[in-house]
């Protein structure tokens, strides 16, 4: 690769953007145990101070999702204005129907219309917080579904489904989304009511335009084409969102790459392929990650770098070779240009554009001496932390 090669792409690494969620820096852990760690934030500005550290070092992070009603406040437009104040901004709004003792058998797939119901005005509450956080997206994730053969009627939930979606979709304005994420499992274990892209993209398909997929790169069966879903979706102009993580057996939710790198550079060679980081696209890119045992501020350093770098090696496909190759049917000399984009080593060049933009060459060392985490240990004790469920 010479200079020239990367510079071809640097127009597009500059206006890459990847949001971070909120929860990533509160405590999580398994369904044994929840790790506290010091410093961790106790309010929802305490998380976006933490979340524009990552952004301040790398550049790469300029959006803060917020999960509802782990993050709710008094004043949203205030909550905004501190983003803005710390060099950050506010994104995409997260729905929670899992949790609450009335979602036990399903929220908008029940068969309770009084539930549904519930779970509806949750949505509509979000749309509110979406109003005045200027938040364009709005991410349903559900843990609806059944654990037992006949345990309920799986073709009507589908209905609820679709009418509860279709109320909600009513309520956006013109120019929010909705992005509908699915599991093809946990926590329900016979069927779960969103489990696939497939249903995903019939209900949303059913919705309208501004309704569209969220892929989370971690809740796949094993062995799952992910950049086949990809393309897919982006040939049907179906992709919303991305949430980035990484996983050796299931949802796992560690840091994006850490399993199979080259997973996540076929996943974005597929989301160039299709024009999903030209400058006019819409698609959201974000991380859906629990920092167990590592520190939260670094590992979202860290996934926010690994998803650049794939990105550079994944821009410096050759794709007239890769394209003469296919069409002679050169099966070998395909696969081999995509393997020399692969093994590039762009983080050299990655560091010199990050200091030619004023960035840290080394964005986690700079983040190790600036101090920040010792000061925040020091001054955030008492209260109670941030985790799931707050």
């Amino acid at each position: 690769m010479t200079t020239t090669d990367f510079a071809a792409i640097t127009p597009t690494l500059e206006r890459q953007a990847i949001e971070l969620p909120s929860w990533a820096f509160g405590n999580s852990g398994t369904r044994f145990r929840v790790f506290t760690t010091p410093g961790t934030p106790r309010t929802p500005q305490e998380k976006i101070a933490d979340a524009a550290q990552v952004n301040r070092v790398t550049g790469l992070a300029p959006t803060v999702a917020l999960h509802i009603p782990w993050d709710r406040v008094d004043d949203y437009a205030a909550l905004r204005a501190f983003a803005i104040d710390h060099g950050v901004d506010l994104g995409t709004i997260n729905s929670n129907t899992f949790q609450d003792e009335e979602y036990k058998f399903g929220s908008l797939a029940s068969t309770d219309p009084a539930v549904r119901r519930r779970a509806i005005d949750h949505h509509f509450d979000c749309i509110d917080v979406m109003n005045e956080t200027g938040s364009r997206d709005l991410k349903i994730w559900l843990a609806d579904g059944t654990n037992y053969p006949g345990q309920d009627d799986i073709r009507r939930r589908q209905d609820h489904l679709a009418e509860s979606l279709a109320t909600i979709y009513e309520r956006l304005g013109t120019d929010q989304r909705v992005v509908l994420e699915y599991k093809f499992f946990e926590p329900s274990f016979y069927h779960m009511d969103v489990p696939d892209w497939g249903t995903s993209y019939v209900q949303v398909a059913a919705l309208g335009e501004r309704a569209l997929v969220c892929l989370d790169t971690g809740h796949h069966a094993p062995g799952t084409n992910i950049e086949f879903i990809v393309a897919q979706l982006l040939r049907l102009k179906k992709l919303g969102s991305f949430d980035f993580n990484s996983r050796f057996y299931a949802d796992d939710d560690l840091i994006v790459g850490a399993a199979d790198p080259f997973q996540l550079f076929r996943i974005i060679a597929e989301v160039i392929r299709g024009g999903g980081m030209a400058e006019d696209s819409t698609v959201a890119f974000m991380l859906d990650q629990c920092h167990n045992i590592e520190a939260k501020i670094p590992g979202q350093i860290r996934s926010v770098l690994n998803v650049q770098e794939m990105t550079a090696r994944a821009l410096l496909i050759d794709r007239a070779a890769l394209d003469a190759a296919q069409e002679a049917n050169d099966v070998l000399g395909a696969n081999a240009v995509y393997m020399d984009a692969f093994y590039t080593d762009v983080r050299p060049l990655l560091a010199d554009s990050r200091e030619s933009r004023g960035l840290p060459a080394d964005p986690m060392t700079a983040f190790a001496a600036s101090g920040y985490q010792a000061a925040t240990t020091e001054e955030r004790v008492g209260g109670t932390q941030a985790g799931w469920g707050a």
